[in-house]
């Protein structure tokens, strides 16, 4: 088995770019980049707050009926990308939620296919329980 590389510099600021594009994406509304960052493909997944979109159509239409709009994020409480080798990533993102005492977070996996560049394949956004349950 071969080694990866943890957390490259370079790719890790080029995850990062595109996780910040994708952000700025989401407040200017701009679905061309909101679609441009997910893959387009049946097997995509994003879990959101009121959406549970199977594939990249079903993302799709609720990107376009979506306000624009800073959304819930508030505040950015800690940010981690994990990058293995230079074709996988993770962000994760914990923030506080807008105008409540209550923390989102919000998860993507990035893939760079040798074709397309870097996609989201899987995505998920929630607000964590004020208790944990055990």
């Amino acid at each position: 088995m071969s080694t990866l590389a943890v957390n490259d510099p370079g790719v890790v600021a080029e995850v990062t770019a595109l996780f910040e594009a994708y952000e700025q994406a989401l407040i200017d509304k701009n679905v061309d980049v909101l679609d441009n960052t997910f893959w387009n493909s049946p097997k995509t997944i994003r879990y959101a707050m009121h959406e549970n979109g199977y594939g990249f159509d079903e993302i799709h239409r609720h990107r376009v009926g979506r306000a624009p709009g800073p959304g819930i994020k508030e505040v950015r409480r800690r940010l981690e990308i994990l990058t293995l080798g230079d074709a996988f990533a993770t962000v994760n993102l914990e923030f506080k939620v807008r105008d409540q005492d209550e923390v989102g977070r919000q998860s993507q996996t990035w893939v760079k296919f040798p074709d397309l560049g870097w996609k989201v394949v899987a995505a998920h956004v929630s607000i964590q329980d004020k208790a944990p349950r055990w």
